[in-house]
């Protein structure tokens, strides 16, 4: 079988890592070096992925795109280059770049890849990860969570049975997920996160500090000139790096880099930024990582003092105020420093899973769950559950439903991701039709809808009237009204 390489796509960085001789191992990308920013940048020179278009950023700002991960799944258009371009095609092109500098480094064509996606992705998140992929020309074998990827490359030599979470806080996204593993099971038993909570908004708060003090000092706004709010988003991104290693970081904003290079051309606005300061703004980010927390224990029926050990995952578990409300929830001796690269662990846990479906581990059991309920929507607008979430995957769960009208010869299946017991408050991820039911009173017809959701996480839905035999599946079409019982 073709090697598996296994590919951490993250909002600021994508890593990939393969199996040497069993054991996993991280491959430099061109420049040699082991994280390939996620920016893609158009010029009048074509198409840059990685390091090259991230130095071009400031003075590219319209034609750069970055933390692209953030808007998988959704209608977002970026124009550039004199095209447009879906989110999953973006990502197509980094994932192309970092392949094909695999590629260069091992001498031999990649194929087959296994992408990982934070735990909290829905459907059509999950789906535009392989479309992605697509665009890239690979053959996506299998989509991982995150955090799960992390807990293979911990546990793969451990044997006792433990329960281990997984804190995984990257550039754009927060998962958590709480597992019990050994002697080659892995088995999730809860995920829960924020799709739309990472180190970019810890960025954001310094950007709008920065921007309030240029402000003040000057008169001048860096928010309303796009080259100017790229720079401030890269000094912040470096002073928050600087912050969790030292106390103060010393801030030098050049302000030609504000006005263009006007006559202020020279000029600098020093600017001091403390470790508490950055704390205290950012303090109401760090308390979102309780709730999910919180919400996953629940879920796994477990309390803080029931897990064992706590892996940290992504480079924003690096910020102190993180590493700090980590050990105040669960005890200092639980969290896990064996040696762990919180940039690398996902990436070299996506490699194992590759090995695992290559068939270079034989005594390995992955087990992973769907991290929200799916159901359709019912007469008044209800949500039905039809597989709860953190129910183990791959599954099939059907359910009997009937009609809610006489005479009625179709039915619309409006299906559905989320928590919320009113259907428009959830995620619609598609309507279908089934048509040519023979007309009969109102409760008479037996439509079976069954769910099913492959190892990727990724859903089919099909519904079959159970007298006729006549079955449909799901295609996504425009929301309408919905007359189920």
């Amino acid at each position: 079988m073709s090697r598996i390489i296994g590919i951490d796509l993250g909002t600021t960085n994508t890593v990939v890592a393969i199996l040497d001789n069993g054991r996993p191992v991280v491959i430099p990308n061109g420049d040699g070096e082991n994280l390939t920013p996620s920016v893609v940048a158009f010029t009048d020179d074509g198409m840059l992925a990685g390091k090259g278009a991230l130095h071009q950023a400031i003075g590219n700002p319209e034609g750069t795109i970055v933390s692209v991960k953030r808007y998988m799944g959704s209608l977002q258009r970026f124009h550039a280059g004199g095209n447009v371009y879906t989110p999953a095609g973006i990502s197509g092109m980094i994932l192309r770049k970092v392949v094909g500098d695999v590629e260069a480094y091992l001498g031999e064509r990649i194929e087959k890849v296994v992408i990982t996606v934070p735990a909290y992705f829905n459907n059509e998140q999950r789906e535009a990860t392989k479309e992605a992929g697509i665009v890239a020309g690979l053959d996506v074998v299998r989509i991982i969570n995150e955090p799960t990827a992390a807990a293979l490359a911990y546990g793969l030599d451990k044997e006792e049975i433990h329960t281990v979470l997984v804190w995984d806080l990257g550039g754009g996204t927060f998962d958590v997920s709480v597992l019990e593993l050994g002697q080659g099971i892995f088995e999730v038993m809860a995920v829960n996160g924020d799709t739309h909570l990472g180190g970019d908004d810890w960025d954001q708060r310094i950007v709008k500090h920065l921007a309030g003090i240029i402000h003040l000092e000057t008169g001048i706004d860096p928010l309303r000139d796009k080259a100017a709010l790229s720079f401030l988003r890269e000094t912040a991104e470096l002073a928050k790096k600087k912050l969790s290693r030292e106390m103060v970081a010393e801030i030098t904003i050049p302000l030609n880099a504000l006005t263009g290079g006007d006559a202020r051309d020279g000029s600098i606005l020093p600017i001091r930024l403390s470790r508490e300061d950055f704390e205290e703004l950012t303090d109401s980010l760090l308390r979102k990582l309780v709730g999910p927390t919180l919400q996953a224990l629940s879920d796994a029926r477990l309390r803080f003092e029931d897990i064992d050990r706590v892996i940290l995952v992504g480079g924003s578990t690096r910020m102190p105020a993180v590493l700090e409300l980590a050990k105040n929830l669960f005890g200092d001796s639980k969290i896990c420093h064996d040696g762990i690269n919180p940039d690398e662990v996902v990436a070299i846990g996506a490699a194992i899973q590759g090995g695992i479906i290559a068939g270079e581990f034989s005594d390995v059991v992955l087990l992973d769950v769907t991290p929200l309920s799916l159901g359709i929507e019912t007469q008044g607008g209800t949500f039905t559950r039809i597989v709860d979430r953190n129910t183990t995957v791959p599954v099939s769960r059907n359910r009997i439903f009937t009609t809610a009208a006489d005479n009625q010869t179709s039915v619309s299946i409006h299906v559905l991701q989320g928590e919320k017991e009113t259907a428009g408050d959830n995620m619609s991820l598609g309507i279908f039709e089934l048509a040519d039911i023979p007309p009969e009173p109102k409760g008479d017809p037996k439509i079976e809808v069954t769910f099913t959701i492959n190892v990727d996480g990724i859903l089919q839905v099909s519904a079959a009237d159970l007298r006729t035999g006549n079955e449909q599946r799901i295609e996504i079409t425009a929301i309408s009204s919905f007359p189920f019982e």
